[in-house]
């Protein structure tokens, strides 16, 4: 036998080899590794389609419900958008009544700095308490048993434009928080807090000299040469940059490396710019004790279409080139998935799992995506047509993805949408947008704008897909019992067989779907999925009237989605569903 073939047949069960799910939902990917895997297994292909609704809870806020439930022992708790407001459910009792409600005091001043609506993104639970981070700037910790404030951080600057939707996470004794603003032109950071007091024990810039990015230089296959962060930036571009970290976190306990994505540069107009404006548009690995930088690598250099990483880094062992890998793999805005070494940060795989006109491809030596120069944008450049995907990207990074080590395969919605864009020269005042660009979209070739996916990061290739109308915004999970679970703009939630792809079982929810699923065991035994509908996020913005409690809001719907609103309307709901 071949060793290719030995290979091939050993991968399930290195793959398949899992601990026992303690039936608990802890933190926002379900793991460090962030593969929003659950262990259970009682929902199957075969039973799939007679799940029903068991519970469900008004949350009375109508931002977008983006983020999951936590479950803890026999609670769960809920997060909402602005306010903000956490609700511990018992699980234990009819009805699952309400054991308590955390309202904190949030600065309304927020609603009018934060991009792209006021959503929250998640909570994490560790050391008895429930943490999260507030829209204005803060981040809390509540005791997970009695709702009492423990402690209050601010952690950001909103007179910079800095929001923090993001959900935290712990590693170890640190709590990891950072910023939204990458539109405000913000100094891009991440912070360490310590999880029993809430005090900021370090902060790491993702730009500028290498004291302040608490970087050595010369780590890793790409980081360069030293204060490379202020090198490939023009004068001080670098100090109003942009870099956020709005999006999700994973952790390596045994290299005791934090993974996470770095968003945008600022402004949208590269002529103000010049170079390849690192670490904007990038994976960091730094250690959570210090901060440290261990090494980064750039998916977008001197991006020019608003292609930002916040996407999840999913932490997963693979067989790529014959040879066992410790890998990160992550679903970039540009299209391009990639599978990278995660113990040097060298790129492994990168091919595309959406439609892409802006490169023709990446070099697997350099790591440099091959740009199409026909699509590079700036004020000079005027309106430069037909570039795919659009900003909302090929993956929104607020749609996190799946792995089963059951099939070795990811999951993870998509979008296919295109669009122009003519580029401005544009001012920073601090607070305020610094942005400077039009992009109207368009849909990508093929009638359907979004599609569910199965990949296979170790080849760089698509398993199977279902094709969807509508860009497909939710995150994902996949259980033991072969089973995919997701949503739709259009207000569907659905359940897929995840070796093959076949639509199992759908439920409307009443509204769109942005949020990401969960499986949990109850204090009965019996296994359940939860998740949150209400749409929001960028579709607030681009759907036209879906907000009823505001007479003024009559908003015409975007060109290339004239419908959505005839299918969904804002409106929080927690929804549970089980055998």
């Amino acid at each position: 036998m071949r060793l290719g073939s030995l290979i091939l047949i050993c991968l399930p069960i290195l793959q398949g080899n899992t601990q026992r799910d303690d039936g608990q939902w802890t933190m926002p990917g379900k793991n460090n590794a962030a593969t929003r895997y659950s262990g259970l297994a009682q929902i199957t292909v075969a039973n799939a389609p007679r799940l029903k609704p068991v519970w469900s809870f008004s949350t009375g806020t109508l931002g977008g419900h983006e983020g999951q439930p936590l479950v803890v022992g026999s609670t769960m708790y809920v997060v909402t958008p602005f306010p903000n407001v956490l609700y511990a459910f018992d699980l234990t009792r009819e009805g699952y009544p309400l054991k308590w409600k955390y309202r904190p005091e949030v600065n309304p001043t927020a609603l009018g700095i934060a991009c792209c609506d006021a959503i929250n993104r998640g909570a994490v639970y560790a050391d008895g308490k429930i943490i999260y981070n507030l829209l204005d700037g803060h981040t809390v910790a509540v005791d997970a048993a009695s709702g009492r404030e423990v402690w209050k951080t601010q952690i950001g600057d909103m007179q910079q434009g800095e929001t923090t939707p993001m959900a935290p996470f712990v590693a170890g004794n640190r709590v990891i928080v950072g910023p939204s603003g990458g539109e405000f032109g913000i100094y891009g950071w991440v912070k360490g807090l310590d999880v029993a007091t809430g005090k900021i024990l370090w902060t790491a810039h993702n730009m500028g000299p290498d004291s302040l990015m608490l970087a050595r230089p010369g780590r890793g296959h790409y980081i360069g040469d030293p204060n490379i962060g202020v090198s490939t930036w023009e004068g001080d571009s670098w100090r109003r940059g942009g870099a956020p970290v709005w999006g999700w976190i994973s952790y390596d306990p045994q290299l005791d490396l934090i993974y996470f994505g770095t968003g945008n540069p600022g402004p949208y107009n590269t002529e103000q710019r010049p170079g390849e404006n690192k670490w904007t548009n990038s994976v960091l690995a730094r250690r959570p004790g210090d901060g440290s930088l261990v090494w980064a690598y750039q998916f977008t250099p001197h991006d020019s279409w608003d292609f930002d990483s916040n996407a999840e880094m999913i932490l997963v062992d693979l067989v790529v080139g014959g040879r066992m890998r410790k890998v990160l793999v992550h679903f970039d805005k540009n299209g391009f998935a990639y599978t990278i070494d995660r113990v040097t940060g060298e790129l492994l795989v990168a091919e595309p799992f959406a439609n892409v006109t802006w490169a023709k491809g990446i070099n697997k030596r350099t790591g440099l995506p091959v740009v199409d120069t026909t699509k590079t944008t700036g004020a000079s450049r005027g309106n430069v047509k037909g570039i795919c995907p659009s900003l909302e990207g090929g993956k929104s990074p607020a749609s996190p993805s799946a792995y089963s080590p059951r099939t070795g395969w990811f999951y993870t919605a998509t979008n296919n949408l295109c669009m122009n864009f003519e580029a401005a020269p544009v001012t920073r005042i601090p607070g305020t947008p610094y942005i400077g660009a039009t992009t109207p979209y368009m849909p990508g070739p093929g009638g359907n704008m979004g599609e569910f996916i199965a990949w296979d990061a170790a080849r760089g290739r698509k398993v199977w897909g279902i094709k969807e109308k509508f860009p497909v915004w939710s995150g994902s999970v996949v259980t033991a019992g072969d089973v995919v679970f997701f949503g739709t703009l259009d207000g569907w939630f659905k359940a897929a067989d995840a070796k093959t792809g076949r639509q199992l079982w759908k439920f409307k929810v009443g509204s769109g779907v942005v949020g990401a699923p969960i499986s949990f065991r109850g204090p009965d035994g019996k296994q359940y999925i939860a998740v949150y509908a209400g749409i929001g996020g960028d579709w607030f913005l681009l759907s036209g009237d879906v907000r009823s409690d505001d007479p003024a809001d009559v908003r015409p719907p975007a060109d290339f989605a004239p419908d959505l609103a005839r299918h969904t309307s804002q409106g929080g709901i927690v929804w549970i569903f089980g055998l």
